[in-house]
C-alpha cells in the first residue's frame, strides 16, 4: 500500500517516511499514473513512500504539514498533464472540469502547480531537499514560451526554487538520485547523475558542454530564442547527448544527458511492480474520469520516433522505442481479469503510437549517431525496420488468453508505417490494417492526417495529404469485402502556424473527406517545448529560421476551428 494520510502510514507502524510525493493528481496506482510508477518503483527498493494527493494550497496549508519531513526529500508533480493545458482550453477559457480529480471537479490544484507546492515547501522545510518532475517540469526545464502569460518564462528551476529536476520517464533517475541524498554523496557526485537538471550561481565548468543563449538574450531576441529550440530538439533526439547548459540570472542551469533507452528487460521490471490499478480507497464511491478511460487498457511501449512539430512525447519518453517482452504484456493482460468490472474487453493494447510496438533501426550503430528529430518525416528513414510482424504475433497471443473477448487499439496509429504513395511498405502491412480494422477497431478507426495542405503538413512534420487519400482507398476496400461496418474517422488541427482561414476553407471542401464522419479537430495550443510553440511565438521555423504565418487573434482562431464545422457551406 502507498500511504496517503497520518491515519494510513501509523497502520502500517512507520516511524518515518523517506520520500513524501505532492502530486496535482488524485492517486491512482496504475501503471498509466507517474506518481504511482516512482512510488512503486522506489518501494521495490526499500524506500518508504507516501503521497499527499492535491493538497489544498489555498488554507492554512495543513496538507503540506500532516506528514512531516521525510526522510530524505520531497518530490512534486503537477499530475499526468501540465496544469495550463489542464486548466485553460485553446482560448484561454477556463475548464469547468478535470479528469484527473474525483467527479471531474475543477480547481482542486493551482496554475502553475509545480511551482505553487515547491514555494510552499521550501518555504516551510528549507533544509529538506525538493525534486520536481512529472510532464510539467520536464517541459519547462529550459527556458520556455508560456501561452498563458504570452511570453517566454525561464527554466521552472529558477521560478520554483527547486533543488533537483529530474527530466523524462524517472525509474532510473529518481532511483540512482535518491540512493545518492541517501548516502550522502558529494554535490559533485550528484550533479553527474544521468537524466536530472539543476541551477547553478557562477559559471559552469564543464568544458564538453553545449551552451545556450542565456534567458536574458532569448528575452529580448526571438531569434536567440529559436536558436536554442533548435539545439535543445537536436540532441533531445540523439542516444548520447552531450550536456546543455544555459545561463540565466547570475549562474545557469545545467541538464545532463538523459540515460540510455531502457532495455527490454528494465521495461519489464518498471511493470513488474504490485500495482493495485484501483484509486485509492479514499475515493471510494467516487469517479475519476482518466481512471475510466484507462483502467482496462495495456500499455506495450515508450518513446515515439514520429516527430510531429505540436507533439511533446519524444520530448518527455524520447525517439527511441523501449517495448516490453510479449510475456510481460500477457501476464499483465491475464491479470484483469482479477479486477472488477473487468468483461473481457481491453480498451487499448497501444502506447504514444501504437504500431510502433518492436521497431527499431536496423543497424543500432547508426542510430547511435544520428541527429534525425523523425524516423518517418521528411521520408522515412531507410535504416528502420517498419515490420509489424512482432505486433501481429502479440495480438494473435492477446486473442489466446483466457477471458478476453476483444482488445481494441484506442491509441493513435501511424499509417505511414505500412503505406507509402504506391502502396503497403511491406508483406506485414496489409495483414495489419486489415487485422487493425477488422479486429481490434470497435466501429471507428481514428488517424490523425492533421491537415489537407501539404504546405501545413510540412511545418507539423507530418506526411502529404495523399498518403491518407491511399489510406481511405485501404480501408474502403477492406471494408466492403469484408461485409463490416466500420467508419474512418479523421482528426485535424486548426490555426498551426502556417494555416491560415483559405487553407481551413480548403480543407472543409477536400472532395477525398466526403462522406467521412467530421467531428474531431482540435484548436492549436502552444504548450512549452515544441517546435510550433516555438514558430507561434517567434513567428520562425526554428529549423530554417524561415518566417511562418501564425495566427494569434483568439478570435480569429475560434472561427478557423468552427470554419471546419461549416464545411461545404
Amino acid at each position: 500500500m502507498i500511504p496517503t494520510s497520518v491515519k494510513e502510514v501509523k497502520a502500517l507502524g512507520w516511524d518515518y517516511i523517506d520520500v513524501i510525493i505532492f502530486s496535482g493528481d488524485a492517486f491512482v496506482d496504475h501503471p498509466s499514473f507517474g506518481t504511482a510508477v516512482i512510488a512503486r518503483w522506489l518501494q521495490k527498493y526499500g524506500y518508504r513512500v507516501a503521497v499527499v494527493p492535491q493538497p489544498n494550497w489555498r488554507d492554512d496549508l495543513r496538507d503540506f504539514r500532516k506528514l512531516g519531513a521525510p526522510r530524505l526529500y520531497f518530490g512534486v508533480n503537477a499530475g499526468a498533464m501540465d496544469s495550463m493545458v489542464n486548466h485553460y482550453t485553446a482560448s484561454k477559457r477556463l475548464r469547468s472540469d478535470d479528469a484527473y480529480t474525483p467527479d471531474g471537479r475543477a480547481g482542486q490544484r493551482p496554475d502553475y502547480a509545480v511551482t505553487v507546492y515547491t514555494r510552499i515547501l521550501k518555504e516551510m522545510w528549507p533544509e529538506i531537499p525538493v525534486v520536481i518532475g512529472g510532464i510539467e517540469a520536464s517541459l519547462r526545464r529550459v527556458t520556455h514560451y508560456d501561452y498563458w502569460q504570452d511570453s517566454l518564462m525561464p527554466s521552472i528551476l529558477v521560478s520554483s526554487g527547486a533543488d533537483w529536476l529530474c527530466y523524462g520517464m524517472g525509474e532510473k533517475p529518481m532511483l540512482e538520485l535518491t540512493r545518492a541524498i541517501e548516502h550522502g554523496r558529494n554535490i559533485s557526485e550528484i550533479r553527474r547523475i544521468p537524466q536530472i537538471a539543476f541551477r547553478m550561481d557562477g559559471k559552469c565548468r564543464v568544458k564538453e558542454a553545449v551552451f545556450l543563449n542565456s534567458f536574458e538574450r532569448c528575452s529580448k531576441d526571438k531569434a536567440a530564442f529559436a536558436e536554442n529550440f533548435h539545439i535543445i530538439e537536436t540532441y533531445a533526439n540523439m542516444m548520447y547527448p552531450p550536456v546543455i547548459v544555459e545561463p540565466v540570472g547570475n549562474g545557469y542551469v545545467q541538464i545532463n544527458p538523459t540515460y540510455p533507452p531502457a532495455t527490454q528487460e528494465e521495461m519489464d521490471s518498471f511493470w513488474d511492480l504490485p500495482f493495485t490499478k484501483q484509486p485509492h480507497p479514499r475515493y471510494k464511491g467516487k469517479r475519476i474520469p482518466a481512471y475510466d478511460m484507462i483502467k482496462f487498457s495495456v500499455n506495450t511501449h515508450r518513446g515515439c520516433f514520429g516527430g510531429c512539430n505540436f507533439c511533446t512525447i519524444a520530448a518527455h519518453q524520447g525517439k527511441f522505442i523501449q517495448s516490453r517482452s510479449e510475456e510481460s504484456i500477457i501476464r499483465e493482460i491475464s491479470a484483469l481479469n482479477a479486477l472488477p468490472g473487468f468483461a473481457g474487453n481491453i480498451s487499448d493494447v497501444g502506447a504514444p503510437t501504437a504500431n510502433m510496438y518492436g521497431m527499431r533501426g536496423k543497424d543500432a550503430g547508426l542510430c547511435a549517431k544520428c541527429r534525425r528529430k523523425s524516423c518517418l518525416f521528411p521520408s522515412p528513414c531507410r535504416n528502420m525496420d517498419r515490420s509489424h510482424a512482432r505486433l501481429l504475433k502479440l495480438y494473435s497471443r492477446i486473442a489466446a488468453v483466457k477471458g478476453i473477448r476483444h482488445a481494441y487499439i484506442g491509441s493513435g496509429i501511424r499509417y505511414d508505417l505500412f503505406l507509402d504513395e504506391k502502396g503497403y511498405v511491406d508483406d506485414t502491412s496489409y495483414p495489419y490494417l486489415k487485422e487493425l480494422i477488422l479486429e481490434h477497431t470497435s466501429g471507428r478507426l481514428k488517424v490523425a492526417p492533421e491537415h489537407t495542405d501539404d504546405t501545413v503538413l510540412k511545418l507539423m512534420a507530418k506526411p502529404s495529404f495523399r498518403l491518407f487519400e491511399r489510406l481511405r482507398h485501404e480501408f474502403d476496400q477492406i471494408v466492403r469485402s469484408s461485409g463490416r461496418k466500420c467508419e474512418l474517422v479523421p482528426y485535424f488541427i486548426s490555426s498551426h502556424p502556417g494555416c491560415s482561414m483559405r487553407h481551413m476553407q480548403e480543407l472543409a471542401r477536400t472532395p477525398a473527406l466526403k462522406g467521412l464522419y467530421m467531428d474531431q479537430v482540435q484548436d492549436f495550443t502552444p504548450t512549452p517545448m515544441t517546435t510550433s510553440s516555438v514558430m507561434y511565438y517567434t513567428g520562425l521555423d526554428p529549423r530554417t529560421m524561415q518566417k511562418v504565418f501564425v495566427e494569434r487573434d483568439l478570435e480569429r482562431k475560434r472561427a478557423q476551428k468552427s470554419f471546419f464545422f461549416r464545411r461545404g457551406k
